[in-house]
């Protein structure tokens, strides 16, 4: 990616950030791009009558960044690796998880963290989880040739692949590709190897995608024909008929996520309206709208257990039986490293 293109993509990121969805008033919810959807949240929308007003981010960092500056919202939808620092920012208050009845339907893998829950209460509440993986172009690449992380240092795919635009993802990707599947104490000596290999595929990226429709029209187009991508891409392009598959278990691995609500302090709206928000969220029903609309499982396994193996295996969310990188929190210190090292990567440096 040149320089002017990267620019030209921060600017529409910040202009989509600064964009909104009005609604109803008494609600404001900061959210991804795209998460402004009915099927999520059917049962705030059956008790008040209307969708909650929505904000929106590009990625986790934009976020933060937004709400530090004075942005007010009463809930926002970041990452697991991110509480912490909304919680160290005094940014969050906990959660009264006596006002949300599925909490207890959530398993401990998401929860099994001092950083979301402690003596001082629940801070976080996981709602929804996918994949990183190999998103490729059946016409135009053989499977044998996405089956290794590999690829994306291949020189015969110079300027056709793209990376997210995203500190956790490539971060992801790199520490995979080097031998790497727990980032929860990386040493000097595997930060280097990780970054040395994103420096060897910032030279074949075409561009650093901001959200999951550019990287479906750059695969649309064939002007992109591999891209590390997370599910709700590839079931957009799968949904226009786009040639592409998921390879979901390269030599290497694939990463995996999770993200979900903080409760804002001293947020604008009505306290009463966030936990409405919140346990529509988690309602049963709301896993099916999850799965449909982009491509990801729910945190509830009670929700999950309604939705049949073959369901959960054509959206690409069935377990995987590789290496996995789980995208858990990480010293804030070492992300913020990451952030830095990506930055100047992208630069050219």
């Amino acid at each position: 990616m040149t320089r002017s293109t990267y620019l030209l993509a921060g600017a529409a990121v910040l202009a989509l950030a600064t964009a909104a969805s009005a609604a109803d008033p008494e609600l404001t919810v900061f959210d991804w791009a795209g998460f402004e959807n009915q099927a999520l949240i059917e049962g705030y929308v059956a008790k008040h009558g209307d969708m909650p007003t929505y904000a929106f981010f590009g990625d986790d960092d934009e976020a933060f960044q937004k709400v530090s500056s004075g942005f007010k919202a009463d809930v926002a939808h970041p990452c697991s690796q991110m509480v912490q620092k909304y919680r160290d920012a005094g940014l969050i208050e906990p959660w009264d998880v006596a006002r949300i009845p599925e909490y207890g339907n959530i398993p401990a893998r998401f929860k099994d963290s001092k950083i979301f829950a402690d003596d001082t209460g629940v801070w976080y509440i996981p709602t929804d989880y996918a994949y990183t993986a190999i998103a490729y172009n059946t016409e135009q690449v053989k499977p044998e040739q996405v089956a290794s992380l590999n690829v994306f240092i291949d020189p015969a795919f110079a300027g056709r692949i793209a990376l997210p635009n995203n500190t956790d993802d490539t971060w992801s990707l790199a520490l995979l590709a080097t031998g790497v599947s727990d980032w929860s104490n990386i040493t000097e000596e595997q930060f280097a190897a990780a970054a040395a290999w994103l420096r060897q595929a910032h030279a074949n990226v075409r561009t650093y995608w901001a959200d999951p429709s550019e990287n479906a029209q750059l695969m649309k187009t064939g002007e992109v024909v591999v891209s590390w991508s997370w599910n709700d891409g590839v079931a957009a392009m799968k949904a226009e008929n786009i040639p592409v598959a998921f390879n979901r278990t390269p030599t290497e691995g694939v990463a995996t996520w999770f993200c979900g609500y903080v409760n804002f302090k001293d947020a604008p709206g009505s306290e009463d309206k966030a936990y409405d928000f919140i346990n529509a969220w988690l309602d049963h029903g709301s896993a099916k709208g999850l799965l449909e609309n982009f491509g990801y499982a729910h945190s509830n396994d009670a929700a999950m257990a309604m939705i049949s193996n073959e369901e959960l295996a054509a959206g690409d969310v069935d377990p995987v039986t590789g290496t996995l990188l789980s995208q858990v929190p990480i010293d804030p210190a070492m992300r913020d490293r990451m952030t830095q090292e990506f930055e100047l990567i992208k630069s050219g440096f």
